[in-house]
């Protein structure tokens, strides 16, 4: 069954550009696969540099109208999208399992995750506001004013490709600015068709694009363009470095979240089921590929024994297969390079003296696509590079700490910040652990830390920047004072 037969709404199924509301498509294409079975899903339009010269000027344009729209009208919009999304969430999970991989249940859950951030913005659009200041000169006064930054320049990543365009796209168009979308070559298919349900939602033509490409051709123009006055990017912390050199020239705003190296911290006064459980969904949604996925499970040594017996036997009964399998618990990696990369760090693992206690190997052969079996392992050094770098697959690494001070003292040690989850039921660890812990979003007995109406970023290399609630509308508006002096004569 070929993807369009699969859809519900076969006109959902898009290959071209989405600028200046018109679709429109080239001779330059790009093969999008099936990371389940290797086959070609489509050919997708490459508009390479010209196209995004002319994506940017039709925001600039649109960007002249939506600016200037009431933030209620932007409101109905957007909650116009929200509707669509909604309506049809069935074929953008169909999309999201055929070139991104993940099970067809975990799409569809994404879709609802992604489409919060459209209400929550839409809702914020109206709360965009100033404040009225005291001033020192008498007579006079001082206010300020929230205004929409401009045209913005979203490049998204693969693993989630519906979540990482809502996130940027929803508060970025509540604030009024127009945008320019470029998705990850991987998974093209899910932001065309989410470009689709904003022209049945009624942007004026301009405020809403999207565009597919190279990378080496399509980032130098929407990071360098004059009309361009922000980034907003999640990806690799190399990638976002790049993006942030870029735009130093023309000093424009930067939106970052960046790679991550999470630590999922046991303690030994913890509720050992529960933290089992909390690993096997936080490590193993997406197949392990997400930025706040557990890297490194750091668990005092009192309970490790015991712990690690409870999570070899979640981690056994998960099952890798086909996303459109009813059957499946985690999908394939996105290509055969994350499979080798993924390998390659448990092959380096286990000869720095780490033990497999399941899986460990590709399941290419047996399955037929760019499957990686669901592993844990046990031991090692601190310094190996899996404990190091991101994995960015479904690879469980657990390690032993003696006591708290030692235990923070490991997790810290990164150059990342992003998430971090503690499992503990003393109230005063709770207190003293994540106000020394060195990362943006903390879970506490809770192996799940985004939602649309809290703040989503990290620190140090993992990120600049806020998405979610009234923080990430806000990272799209510049803020203008403005004196009146002789008020009073």
């Amino acid at each position: 069954m070929t993807i369009s037969e699969r859809l519900t709404e076969p006109a959902l199924f898009k290959t071209g550009a989405y600028i200046g509301g018109k679709w429109t498509s080239g001779d330059k294409s790009f093969p999008v696969y099936n990371p389940a079975n290797r086959q070609t899903l489509a050919d997708v339009t490459d508009v390479g540099a010209e196209g995004a010269k002319t994506a940017i000027a039709a925001a600039s344009e649109g960007l002249k109208r939506w600016k200037k729209t009431s933030p209620f009208e932007r409101c109905r919009v957007l909650l116009k999208w929200y509707d669509l999304i909604q309506r049809y969430s069935d074929d953008l999970g169909t999309l999201i399992t055929a070139e991104m991989g993940k099970p067809l249940r975990e799409a569809k859950g994404e879709v609802a995750y992604g489409a919060a951030f459209i209400e929550w913005s839409a809702q914020e659009a109206a709360r965009v506001h100033g404040e009225t200041l005291p001033v020192a000169a008498p007579g006079a006064r001082g206010w300020t004013l929230r205004q929409p930054v401009g045209v913005v320049s979203c490049i998204t990543p693969w693993n989630f490709p519906a979540a990482m365009i809502t996130r940027k796209a929803a508060p970025a168009l509540a604030a009024g600015c127009s945008i320019v979308i470029k998705p990850a070559p991987e998974t093209p298919l899910t932001a065309l068709a989410l470009a689709e349900l904003a022209d049945r939602a009624g942007f004026p033509a301009g405020v809403f694009n999207v565009i597919c490409g190279d990378a080496q051709d399509l980032g130098p123009v929407m990071t360098g363009s004059p009309e361009v006055r922000m980034i907003g990017f999640t990806g690799s912390t190399e990638v976002g470095k790049l993006l942030m050199r870029q735009a130093a020239d023309g000093i424009k705003r930067v939106s970052l979240e960046l790679g991550g190296n999470a630590p999922f911290i046991v303690m030994d006064d913890a509720d050992l089921d529960a933290a089992a459980a909390g690993v096997a969904q936080a490590k193993f949604r997406s197949g392990g590929q997400t930025c706040v996925s557990p890297n490194r499970i750091i668990v005092q040594e009192g309970v490790a024994d015991a712990f690690v017996g409870r999570l070899q036997a979640k981690i056994a009964s998960v099952k890798a297969g086909d996303g459109f399998d009813s059957a499946s618990d985690i999908g394939p990696l996105i290509h055969d390079e994350a499979v080798d990369r993924v390998d390659a760090l448990v092959k380096s693992a286990v000869a720095g003296g780490a033990k497999v206690l399941t899986g460990g190997q590709p399941l290419a052969d047996e399955l037929g696509g760019s499957f990686y079996a669901p592993t844990l392992l046990d031991g090692g050094s601190f310094d190996l590079e899996i404990a190091r770098s991101e994995i960015f697959g479904p690879v469980a690494s657990v390690y032993r700490a003696s006591d708290e001070t030692q235990i923070v003292q490991l997790a810290n040690d990164t150059p990342y910040g992003l998430a971090a989850y503690l499992y503990t039921r003393d109230i005063g660890r709770v207190h003293r652990m994540t106000e020394e812990l060195d990362y943006g979003m903390i879970g506490v007995n809770a192996p799940m830390v985004g939602s649309a109406s809290t703040p989503f970023g990290g620190v140090k290399e993992s990120g600049i920047g806020r998405e979610g609630g009234k923080w990430g509308v806000e990272e799209f508006t510049e803020l203008k004072y403005v004196l009146l002096a002789g008020v009073n004569g």
